[in-house]
C-alpha cells in the first residue's frame, strides 16, 4: 500500500460489537451535508447518517417538480424523507454545485438554521453518461470529458470553499470525498479514459490536500470509494431490482461481489461516529476496508470486499465466486 492508502489499524479491530444502535447516540445532534444525495451512494450515506440520528441536508438538482439533465426519476425530497423515516431529520435543498451563489446560499442557510456543520460529504458527480468507455483522449468527446472534470472536481472544490469554514468553527469535523477506486487500485489501473481516470484520481488527492489544511483545526478528511454498487442506475442497466439482484449475475457473473449503497452509508456513518478517526486523515479507503475496521455489514449481513475481489478473482481470470470476499 502507498502512503495514501488506508492502514488497517483499527481502534475497534474487526469486532462486530460496534453496531448501528451504538452509533445512533454518536450522531445525535450532529449536522451533516450530503452534497449530491439524490441517489446512489449519496442517498445511502444520507439514510445511514439519519439512522445514526443526524440532521442531514440533502442536495441535488432533481426535485419532484424539476428534473436535471441527468434524466433519472429519483429526487432529493425522497432521500430526505428516507432520512427522517430512518430516525434522523432530512432536509432537501435544490442546489447546482457548479453555481457559486447557490452553494454559498446553502451554507448560509445551514449557518442560520443550525449554527454548525459537523459532517460534509462531497458526493457530487452525475457524469456517467458523459464517459467514452475505453477511448483515448483523441477519440473521446472533448466537451463531455471536460464537463466530467467540472462535475467531479470543480463541484467538490466549490462546496469545500464555502462549507469548510463553517465546519472548522468547531473541532472534530469530518470531510468525506467520495470517488471511484482507492489510491492503491487507481495508481495501477487505467480507469476508462483520461478524463474519467483524472476525475476519480484527483478526488483522492483532493482529500489528501484538504487533510493538510484541516489537521490544524482538529478536522479529518478521507477519500472513500464504494465497491461495485447496486445503485438505482446499475440495477436498471441489468434490468433487476434489489430484491432479485442476483439474477444479474447471469449476464455478469462477477456482479456477485456487488453491494448496496447503504453499505457505503454505513462506512461513512462509522467514520463519523469514531472519535479516533483522525488517524485516517488524508487517507484513501473503501467501504470494504472500513467494514474490516468497524465491523458493520451490508443489508444482507455480508461484508463485500470488492477491490480485493477485482484483483484476485476477476482480473486473475478466475470464475466468479465471492466466497471469502463477502
Amino acid at each position: 500500500m502507498n502512503e495514501r492508502s488506508v492502514i488497517i489499524n483499527p481502534i475497534f479491530g474487526s469486532d462486530s460489537s460496534r453496531r448501528d444502535n451504538d452509533m445512533t447516540a454518536d450522531l445525535q445532534g450532529k449536522i451533516a451535508l450530503v452534497a449530491g444525495g439524490t441517489r446512489g451512494a449519496g442517498r445511502g450515506i444520507a439514510v445511514e447518517l439519519g439512522t445514526a440520528g443526524a440532521t442531514v441536508y440533502v442536495t441535488g438538482r432533481t426535485t419532484r417538480t424539476q428534473q436535471s439533465d441527468y434524466g433519472r426519476p429519483e429526487t432529493i425530497e425522497e432521500t430526505a424523507e428516507m432520512v427522517t423515516a430512518a430516525g434522523g431529520k432530512g432536509i432537501a435543498v435544490r442546489v447546482d454545485h457548479l453555481v457559486h451563489a447557490e452553494v454559498e446560499a446553502l451554507v448560509a442557510r445551514i449557518r442560520h438554521e443550525e449554527s454548525r456543520l459537523d459532517i460534509l460529504v462531497n458526493d457530487i458527480w452525475g457524469g456517467e453518461h458523459l464517459t467514452g468507455w475505453n477511448k483515448p483522449v483523441w477519440e473521446h468527446s472533448l466537451e463531455n470529458g471536460l464537463k466530467q472534470l467540472r462535475l467531479a472536481i470543480d463541484t467538490h472544490l466549490i462546496t469545500a470553499h464555502y462549507a469548510l469554514p463553517l465546519m472548522i468553527e468547531r473541532p472534530g469535523g469530518l470531510l468525506v470525498e467520495m470517488t471511484d477506486g482507492t489510491a492503491t487500485y487507481n495508481d495501477t489501473h487505467y480507469r476508462l479514459s483520461p478524463f474519467y481516470d483524472l476525475a476519480k484520481t484527483s478526488v483522492i488527492r483532493m482529500a489528501w490536500a484538504h487533510a493538510q489544511d484541516l489537521a490544524p483545526h482538529a478536522a479529518t478528511s478521507v477519500a472513500v470509494s464504494p465497491g461495485w454498487m447496486r445503485s438505482e442506475m446499475m440495477l436498471d442497466i441489468f434490468g433487476v431490482r434489489e430484491e432479485n439482484w442476483r439474477e444479474a449475475t447471469k449476464a455478469e457473473p462477477h456482479f456477485v461481489i456487488s453491494e448496496t449503497p447503504r453499505f457505503t452509508g454505513r462506512a461513512v456513518a462509522a467514520l463519523a461516529g469514531d472519535p479516533d478517526r483522525s488517524r485516517l486523515n488524508g487517507q484513501s479507503t473503501s467501504s470494504g476496508d472500513l467494514a474490516k475496521i468497524y465491523g458493520f455489514t451490508d443489508l444482507d449481513g455480508s461484508r463485500p470486499d470488492c477491490w480485493r475481489y477485482l484483483i484476485e478473482v476477476q482480473e486473475a481470470g478466475k470464475p466468479a465466486d465471492a466466497s471469502g470476499y463477502r
